[in-house]
């Protein structure tokens, strides 16, 4: 706040008003108030000009053969990859209970910050720890006991080696390929979807050439340019390194 002023003080400085002039009191600041019309009217922009291409057949910009290839094989990609990570965790566990569990299970774990997920029960561990449960309980004088003793420490081996293989299956075949659907494949498909949004505001002005500020058309094009570069650069670093993505 402002110091204060002295009786004496041939200028004394004006009491700090805690209110700007753009704020009014018990209401929503001028300055966000234009800057939300300004974005509805952007909105707005691009709305009517995805109405005149779908409805009324308007032309809009195109964009180059090799951007659409690649966006193609990115789409492509990024089907594959949903699509393998559900079929793996099937063929990993294929009780859709089970799956269900071990997705809650995995969902606690990061809520909690742990590093290594929780695994979930191999059917053959559970077979062979009631096997030998029941075996010990029959004793040693009974052959029935010996033999489910027997067969459950083998059952027991069996789910050891299982969870060895869904351990390795995950750390290197799941976890890159989530990694690439959550990280790389997402960015991506922000970046589309940010450079159409852009393409449809620059459209919906050129069309109005004239009617608009020549600075504005200007702006909306090095918009729509920028992200056009920055989508193409990221589904070619994409597509490059797919040799590299394989070999992890």
């Amino acid at each position: 706040s402002s110091p204060p002023s002295s009786p004496w003080d041939p200028c004394p400085l004006p009491k700090w008003d805690p209110d700007p002039i753009w704020q009014l009191p018990g209401r929503t600041p001028i300055l966000i108030l234009i800057m939300s019309v300004a974005g509805l009217k952007k909105q707005f922009y691009k709305a009517s000009q995805l109405v005149s291409e779908k409805v009324g057949g308007a032309e809009g910009t195109k964009l180059d053969e090799d951007f659409k290839e690649m966006e193609k094989k990115v789409d492509l990609t990024s089907k594959a990859v949903a699509e393998i990570l559900a079929r793996t965790t099937e063929y990993l566990q294929p009780n859709p209970a089970s799956r269900a569990k071990l997705t809650m299970l995995n969902t606690v774990s990061k809520i909690r910050g742990q590093v290594k997920n929780p695994g979930y029960p191999q059917s053959e561990g559970l077979l062979g720890e009631s096997m030998m449960r029941y075996g010990k309980e029959l004793g040693d004088d009974s052959n029935f006991g010996d033999a489910l003793l027997d067969a459950g420490e083998s059952m027991k081996r069996l789910a050891e080696v299982k969870d060895s293989l869904d351990i390795e299956v995950k750390q290197n075949f799941i976890d890159p390929l989530q990694n690439l659907c959550d990280k790389d494949l997402k960015e991506i498909q922000h970046h589309l979807k940010k450079l159409e949004g852009r393409r449809l505001d620059f459209d919906y002005k050129k069309k109005r050439q004239g009617k608009i500020p020549d600075e504005e058309l200007r702006q909306a094009l090095e918009k729509f340019e920028e992200s056009k570069e920055v989508a193409e650069t990221s589904m070619h670093n994409l597509l490059e390194t797919d040799i590299e993505q394989v070999s992890q």
